[in-house]
């Protein structure tokens, strides 16, 4: 069987940042579809993400994106990796991560400033509504917004080379 893409990355050098993950042509339309790697902590040498802020992020992520007048037309899907070290954000279009440099800023931005009720996490709307940590899904964000998107650089967008 052949291996896929995302596990030819080099997790022991991968820092956070934002890397075009994968490009495909979406048969039943004929668009480009962008999956992006918003990797928010460095694979295997720093703590992962618990799933209740995961959990908050995707919820409050999700809204954002699908609400923002620009790009909610071109979301497909947010949402966090296995490995709880980030998310994928797939978008119609064909985009490099500084393209969308901007739109991820101001979404973490969203969610480090987000006061309030969780949009969608409520036993009528989610699955698992109790697992859920505002306070640490405004944590990661900021210190994704601090110490990543506030500095992308080529590093922090491009892949390292095996």
């Amino acid at each position: 069987m052949e291996k896929i893409a995302s596990f030819t990355i080099d997790h022991l050098r991968l820092e956070p940042g934002i890397y075009l993950s994968r490009q495909d042509v979406d048969p039943a339309s004929g668009a480009v579809v962008t999956t992006f790697d918003l990797r928010m902590t460095a694979p295997n040498r720093e703590p992962v993400m618990n799933t209740a802020p995961i959990h908050a992020i995707e919820h409050l992520g999700a809204t954002f994106l699908r609400n923002d007048p620009e790009w909610g037309p071109r979301d497909v899907y947010f949402g966090p990796m296995g490995c709880r070290t980030g998310f994928y954000l797939v978008l119609f279009g064909d985009y490099a991560p500084m393209d969308i440099a901007d739109l991820v800023k101001r979404m973490y931005q969203f969610i480090a400033d987000f006061e309030g009720d969780i949009p969608g996490a409520a036993p009528a709307e989610c699955g698992n509504w109790h697992d859920s940590d505002l306070n640490a899904a405004k944590w990661w964000a900021r210190r994704y917004l601090d110490q990543t998107l506030s500095c992308l650089d080529e590093a922090h967008t491009t892949y390292p080379q095996a």
